[in-house]
């Protein structure tokens, strides 16, 4: 694989192929190999000294994990990208990597729930007050900014209730006022969506979502710019957060062809939707990627694509029908995770957790991960399962 020609702009299908690996310097083999140790020896004591080497120590890297970072850098446009254990300690390091004692954060009350179990217990442990704010606030977040803010959390779409925030707006008061921004950007990827040219600083990815695509690997990334990048990796290496070099080899394989899969996944994902739409047990679907979605037209400017992933709020089911909806499908299965080459469904209820805004719905609310499956096959299941639902909603 030969280095392409200066100024050579490849799609981004094809740097998924191509980047974060150089055969040629493995003998000609297609992958890096998975190199797996501790200890790395320097040939002198003058090279060991003043650490002449192109690796340290295996904590701090080796060719296997630094072709995936190397690799998801170049997608998101980052100076930099570190590897972390799963998403949620992605999400762990970079917020401690911005914020100390005194600070304050502002995060939308539309995230990953286990991340708002990070802010209310790590980080107000830890001397750091939390706002959580409405992820449609856009421009107005201005109005909630204290002097001692100093980073502002974005997921968009949002976790289950997949709300698409303005981030260009957000991005626009943070920058005036020297605040950092972060965003988990699992849904969209940096295929779809790439928030550093949004200027935001952080992007965070669930890599056990789309960028493993098997749901056999946990896997984070955090890319980030500037002096975002040097407090990331200071706080990486500092905490001693690395990768085993098998989890990032699975990483690097998915990378290869994770821009078919999404396509597979976005494409079946709004087929699917679309009949649910029509269906006479479903209230509303929640969809970024149709039109008439509130978040539709943030989407439209903003995203380049859509993933799997997305909601649908039934009309009000008794709660053992509701259980019979579920344990009738045979292709869809129980599980909170997504991204995988499987469809994927559960109930949810932000009710619970939301402190900024209201969850209200007509009724139950369901997400659903649309697989690599036939999508013919997918609605067949699902219209299977809603006339069990009927028949015992009506006994």
């Amino acid at each position: 694989m030969k280095a392409p020609a200066p100024g050579t702009a490849y799609a981004p299908e094809t740097e998924v192929v191509r980047l974060g690996r150089d055969p040629f310097r493995f003998d000609g083999f297609v992958n890096p190999p998975v190199v797996r140790g501790s200890t790395v020896l320097s040939p002198t004591y003058d090279d060991l000294v003043n650490h002449r080497g192109r690796y340290s120590y295996g904590r701090r890297g080796n060719p296997t994990s630094e072709g995936l970072e190397t690799a998801i850098s170049a997608l998101e446009g980052a100076d930099g990208t570190v590897l972390t254990p799963s998403g949620l300690s992605a999400v762990s390091v970079a917020l401690l990597s911005v914020l100390k004692a005194g600070d304050h954060l502002l995060m939308t009350d539309s995230a990953y729930n286990p991340t708002r179990r990070v802010c209310d217990g790590l980080l107000t442990r830890y001397g750091v007050e939390v706002t959580y704010y409405d992820p449609l606030v856009g421009g107005g977040i201005a109005e909630l900014v204290r002097p001692e803010t100093r980073a502002i959390f974005m997921e968009s779409p949002g976790s289950q209730s997949l709300e698409v925030q303005d981030v260009p707006a957000i991005v626009a008061v943070a920058r005036d006022r020297g605040i950092t921004t972060l965003i988990d950007n699992t849904w969209a990827t940096p295929l779809y969506f790439r928030p550093l040219e949004h200027g935001v600083d952080v992007s965070i990815m669930a890599g056990t979502k789309y960028l493993s695509g098997h749901a056999d690997l946990n896997i984070g990334t955090i890319a980030a710019k500037g002096r975002a990048w040097k407090q990331v990796i200071g706080t990486h290496g500092d905490m001693g957060i690395c990768v085993s070099p098998d989890d990032a080899a699975l990483g690097a394989r998915g990378l290869r062809t994770m821009a078919v899969r999404l396509e597979r996944h976005w494409q079946s994902g709004l087929e699917v939707a679309h009949w649910l739409q029509a269906q006479p047990q479903v209230a509303r679907l929640i969809h970024p990627a149709m039109a008439g979605d509130a978040g539709h037209d943030l989407w439209t400017r903003d995203f380049t694509g859509a993933s799997g992933l997305f909601s649908a709020i039934l009309k009000p089911v008794p709660e053992r029908a509701l259980a019979i909806f579920f344990d009738s499908l045979a292709l869809f299965g129980m599980g909170y995770s997504w991204g995988g080459f499987e469809s994927l469904i559960i109930p949810f209820d932000c009710s619970a957790y939301r402190t900024a805004t209201r969850w209200q719905t007509e009724g139950p609310a369901i997400r659903l991960h649309v697989g690599l499956e036939a999508p013919a096959d997918l609605i067949a299941d699902l219209a299977q399962a809603f006339v069990r639902m009927d028949e015992a909603a009506s006994t």
